[in-house]
């Protein structure tokens, strides 16, 4: 699997996020990055965001506006297949080697851009872990560093392995479900 980086983008702490010509990635993400909220982002394996410039597009289309950075990815993708993403694949990026972690489950301030734009990339058979889903990591896919380089656009991105984690990906969902009361 190849494709490249479109663009890096950064913030001091909520969406949008704004180009950058590089970045430094480190395993805490983007040197100059923030977090409005550090319970649901940043930290070691939710250092980096990445997002495809397709969905933008597929959004764009729908009447959103939005754009590359607006839905907070730290690197917005091109033709990387992300219906074949799974948590455990490593890729280059630049000098920098990440690592998939985990679906983002978008937050309400992605409602800024319009009501409904949550359900065009996120369902309950994501929630629940099913990559058959038709919206499978359409929110993009969050990482961990494991070496940290510089990232620009046009850079490559390659598939380098896959290690899957030691739970599945639908146990390791399972588990992060809260259970009824």
């Amino acid at each position: 699997m190849q494709g490249k980086v479109i663009q890096v983008s950064t913030s001091p702490g909520g969406v949008p996020n704004y180009p950058v010509l590089e970045g430094h990635l480190d395993t805490e993400g983007f040197a100059g990055v923030g977090w409005n909220n550090r319970k649901r982002h940043g930290g070691a394996n939710q250092a980096v965001l990445l997002l495809a410039s397709e969905v933008i597009e597929e959004l764009r289309a729908l009447g959103y506006p939005v754009f590359p950075g607006a839905l907070g990815e730290n690197i917005t993708t091109e033709s990387v297949d992300f219906a074949h993403l799974r948590a455990g694949q490593r890729f280059r990026l630049g000098e920098a080697i990440i690592e998939l972690t985990k679906i983002r489950t978008p937050c309400s301030t992605l409602d800024t851009y319009g009501p409904g734009i949550q359900r065009c990339i996120y369902d309950l058979r994501v929630k629940q872990a099913d990559p058959t889903s038709p919206v499978w990591a359409k929110s993009g896919f969050y990482a961990r560093v494991l070496r940290a380089g510089v990232v620009k656009a046009h850079d490559p991105i390659t598939l380098l392995s896959f290690d899957p984690p030691e739970l599945g990906l639908t146990a390791q969902a399972a588990a992060s479900t809260p259970e009824p009361s």
